[in-house]
């Protein structure tokens, strides 16, 4: 019996060995993994199972193509039940992955509140703080005293998703303040909130700033969350560090992604036209670059067919070229991600990666060129190999290191077919620069 059989749904019968009360007691998080082993109709039939308010849990857990699946095969009241128990910012994502006929028949059964939030959040872009920010927020007014605060906070946590902080106010609903739980419990009372502030440095973000420089300002701050404002700097909501979490990991997924010319939002469930298009262009792409290298083989081809060994070694040249220049790419590629671009760091990063580019290629044309010969006796060979490595595998460490800050100076994502570029640069110059050399000083 497979899986999927053992693990199939009929009534009220166990799934997966566990009782229904014991479904309902899962982690979110294990409760997605459950679901998303299931076929489509025991999904459907596992979500009817659960409380609304643990369905949005768990289908808030799912990948993002799963919960669009599974929300698409669900009858539209219980769907849109499920989107209205969800956080604000994870209903928000789910239905900007809806079609539009089903994102809008599903919103006119959310409750009118509820639906013109969510309706609000739709219209920021979803890379921006706006588009990844949680409404659910305790807010202050800045005159209360603080026994006045926690008691109100006693009656509103409730409702809110993580109230890590309360954000203060003025009459004019801007954002004058943050305090954190235990800066309240601790304050004396008859102490007004907006005293605890008064030398308080600020920190926020605009809704529409990028959300990769929301979670550098989370990290560089060590903050639990991240207060959102629009220009008349009017709390708007909060980025939590769950959400950074979640941007991170996306954000690298992505990069590691299109460093090779797949496209960044694909998965293993994206339908198969849709990978297609995103890699056919770049393949072709990859096609033209490597008949460079091929061109440069072929201005050759007399000094290969001198020496048949050539075709053999000058692969070896290109290899060691484009595996530093992989490694100098995955350094600078990650610090590019990791903070913010500093114009003048990132060009001196550029220039450590060519000495370590220096003292790696005088090392491995040393090894190599006393291997070739002990095994061939020719020094003028060994000469051209070693020569070529140096060459190469220092071109390779400054197209490395080079190609992702190009891509960022003309506005486009430094991983973008990085990899792609790399290798037509060190092939192109490893076959140029060992065969060059080769003709030269052997023939």
């Amino acid at each position: 019996m497979s899986v999927k059989e053992e693990m199939h749904i009929k009534g009220d019968e166990l799934i997966d060995g566990l009782t229904a009360a014991e479904l309902e007691a899962q982690h979110p998080a294990d409760a997605a993994e459950t679901i998303e082993g299931l076929d489509m109709s025991d999904q459907v039939k596992f979500v009817k199972q659960l409380p609304i308010k643990d369905a949005a849990e768990s289908i808030a857990e799912m990948e993002s193509n799963d919960q669009i699946a599974l929300i698409q095969n669900l009858n539209r009241g219980l769907a849109a039940r499920i989107v209205n128990q969800m956080s604000p910012d994870d209903a928000t994502d789910l239905l900007e992955g809806l079609d539009e006929v089903l994102r809008q028949a599903l919103l006119q059964r959310v409750p009118a509140e509820e639906r013109a939030e969510l309706k609000t959040l739709l219209t920021f872009g979803p890379d921006t703080a706006g588009g990844v920010m949680n409404t659910e927020v305790v807010i202050l007014d800045q005159d209360l005293h603080v026994d006045e605060a926690i008691t109100k906070l006693r009656q509103e946590v409730e409702d809110k998703e993580i109230p890590y902080y309360a954000y203060l106010t003025d009459a004019k609903d801007r954002l004058v303040g943050v305090v954190s739980l235990r800066e309240l419990l601790l304050a004396k009372r008859g102490v007004r909130l907006k005293d605890l502030v008064k030398t308080q440095n600020l920190i926020s973000v605009g809704y529409n700033i990028d959300k990769e420089e929301v979670a550098h300002h989370i990290a560089k701050y060590n903050l639990l969350a991240l207060p959102v404002v629009d220009f008349g700097n009017r709390l708007l909501g909060v980025v939590t560090v769950d959400d950074v979490i979640d941007i991170i990991h996306e954000e690298a997924s992505e990069d590691m992604q299109t460093m090779v010319g797949a496209g960044a939002d694909e998965t293993t469930d994206s339908p198969v036209i849709f990978s297609v298009k995103k890699r056919i262009p770049w393949l072709i792409i990859n096609v033209a670059n490597s008949a460079i290298a091929a061109y440069v083989v072929h201005l050759f081809d007399d000094t290969i067919a001198a020496m048949a060994i050539l075709a053999a070694l000058m692969h070896i040249v290109s290899n060691q070229a484009g595996n530093t220049g992989q490694q100098a790419l995955a350094v600078m590629i990650r610090q590019l991600a990791m903070e913010k671009f500093d114009r003048k760091k990132a060009w001196f990063a550029v220039f450590r990666e060519i000495k370590i580019g220096l003292i790696n290629s005088g090392l491995i044309s040393m090894l190599v060129l006393l291997a070739i010969i002990a095994f061939t006796g020719d020094f003028k060979l060994a000469a051209c190999m070693g020569i070529a490595l140096v060459i190469d595998m220092l071109v390779g460490a400054l197209a490395g290191s080079s190609i992702p800050l190009i891509l960022k100076e003309i506005g486009r994502d430094p991983a973008q077919a990085s990899s792609i570029f790399l290798t037509t640069i060190t092939d192109a110059i490893g076959f140029w620069s060992f065969l060059g050399l080769a003709g030269i000083l052997l023939l």
